[in-house]
């Protein structure tokens, strides 16, 4: 899809100096957005776009931004995500989301869930819609923490989320309790993270993982982890776009 093609369906359907839709031009610019939507999604899953208010029927209530997030399935699903502003936090796409809970799928009913490096919360919210019971959010930096706050009240799921507003490595150092699944997403730049989470979830901090817990951390393709931190073990790796999923379990030598 070409970015000419983008900025004349801009150009259509925001008249020049407003950032409302043209009311003439609402049905066509609907559609031009779903598809716009749908192209985008399939070329640079979770790629920051452009936002702007809309005027479809389905999306007055909120802002319509090309590679938003959502809900994929369970008691929440379709319900809209606010996503963190800027780059510094690169949200789990909706499809890479969709792809790590179909695999989780037999575990989630009554599940422990942990979520490190929260960002907008959309992984933990999504463990909440497909039946997790305990689920905790780490996130310390403060315009995603504010954008997962926003998302909890936005679901009304404020008492169904712990929020802990600290370092992962802080947190790990005092939790207590034992959690079905746990997911890392630390940001792509920040490879020691891996490193320090991962050793840490397969040594010091194992207690944290329940029996025949599962650990997946969110990564580049192009990133190669360690087969094995600890009593952790790579059981298998899922690769989609540039990014990848790898799970781990525990193993005793």
């Amino acid at each position: 899809m070409s970015v000419g093609f983008v900025v004349a369906g801009l150009v259509a359907c925001f008249p020049e100096g407003s950032d409302q839709l043209s009311v003439d031009s609402d049905q066509f610019c609907c559609g031009w957005a779903r598809f716009v939507l749908s192209q985008v999604s399939e070329a640079r899953p979770g790629a920051p776009m452009l936002c702007g208010v809309a005027g479809c029927a389905e999306m007055q209530s909120g802002r319509l931004c090309f590679g938003a997030m959502r809900i994929i399935a369970g008691e929440f699903r379709s319900r809209g995500l606010e996503a963190p502003a800027g780059m510094a936090t690169r949200p789990t796409s909706d499809r890479l989301r969709e792809t790590l809970f179909n695999v989780l799928a037999p575990r989630m009913e009554g599940a422990a869930f942990l979520d490190l490096y929260a960002g907008s919360g959309a992984v933990a919210l999504e463990a909440v819609s497909r039946g997790a019971v305990r689920v905790e959010a780490v996130e310390r930096a403060q315009p995603a923490l504010k954008t997962l706050q926003a998302n909890l009240r936005k679901l009304g799921a404020e008492r169904r989320v712990r929020v802990h507003a600290v370092s992962v490595a802080a947190y790990l150092k005092r939790a207590a309790g034992a959690f079905d699944v746990v997911f890392l997403d630390p940001p792509y730049d920040a490879g020691a993270e891996y490193e320090a989470t991962l050793g840490a979830l397969g040594g010091v901090a194992a207690g944290l993982l329940a029996e025949g817990a599962v650990v997946i951390a969110e990564h580049r393709k192009k990133e190669k982890l360690e087969e094995s931190y600890g009593v952790l073990k790579r059981a298998r790796v899922l690769e989609q776009g540039d990014a990848a999923l790898s799970f781990f379990e525990i193993f005793s030598s």
